[in-house]
Order: structure tokens, then sequence, then C-alpha cells
């Protein structure tokens, strides 16, 4: 009968790194699904008000987001303390709203450009002034459907 000699003094053998590249492809995924990117930069200050009765919008692709407040601190120098306009990444005036409307049509389907809502993010201190000019400039774009942002009040 043959001796088999015993190579080394028997450690633990190495881990196996072969499943290391599956593991990490699918912590890069994960994070790929779910992921959010911001799609705009705030450049004002934007604290929505309470309300008890909310609804969540069901198909977000389809709103349109009108932002209104004051200018960040950053922004106060060039642009002041008043309540501005931001649509998508810049500070816009009454009139830039309409060709915003059209801008956002001209990218959705028939379909949908028909069932487009514009939300009005609007700070809860901001003047029902500036919100009214903005109702009536969508009136002129034709985009009837709107909504308010708020957050939910908590019940008591």
């Amino acid at each position: 009968m043959a001796k088999f000699a015993r190579k080394g003094k028997g450690g633990t053998p190495a881990v196996s790194t072969a499943s290391l590249p599956d593991i990490v492809f699918m912590l890069l995924f994960f994070f790929m699904v779910s992921t959010t990117m911001r799609e705009v930069e705030l450049k004002i200050q934007v604290k929505v008000p309470e309300a008890t009765e909310v609804t969540k919008l069901e198909n977000k692709s389809l709103v349109s987001y009108i932002y209104v407040g004051s200018p960040l601190r950053a922004y106060r120098e060039k642009f002041g303390t008043e309540p501005r306009i931001q649509l998508n990444d810049k500070f816009e005036t009454l009139s830039g709203i309409i060709p915003f409307i059209d801008a956002k049509r001209a990218t959705l389907s028939e379909g949908d450009a028909q069932r487009m809502f514009v939300s009005i993010k609007a700070d809860s201190k901001t003047k029902m002034g500036i919100i009214t000019d903005i109702k009536e400039e969508l009136r002129l774009a034709q985009a009837l459907k709107i909504n308010y942002s708020t957050r939910r009040r908590e019940k008591k």
C-alpha cells in the first residue's frame, strides 16, 4: 500500500473569488434600478402648504412642474427677495410659461398631451396674485388641468 505525503501544514483553503463579479454586477443593477435622478435643481425656497384631502398623482411623467417662491440666498443678490417663477432649471417671467408648456407637449405623444397636468409647487407664503397670473397664462396655453402640490397634514 502506498503512502501519500501531505503538502503543507493542512491550513484552510483560500476563499474563492469566482462569484465576486456576479455580486458586484448584482449590486450595480440594484442601485441603477432603485435610484432616481433629480431632474431640476431648485433655486427657490419651496415649503408647500399643508392639506387634509390629498390625492397622489398616478403618472408623474405627464406632470410639468412650475415652482414659485423666493430665491435662495445665493440668488437673492441678483434676483431680490420677491417670489419668482422657476421653470426647469432657470428663472422665467410669466411670458415664458406658454413656450414651456408648448415644449413639454411637443415631447409627448398626442394621447399623452391631452392628459398632461401642470403642477404648481408654490411656497406657502407666496401671494395669491402671482398664482392667479400663472393660471391666466396656463389658460392661454390651453393647459387646463392644474394641480397644487401640498403635503399631507397630520390628523390629530
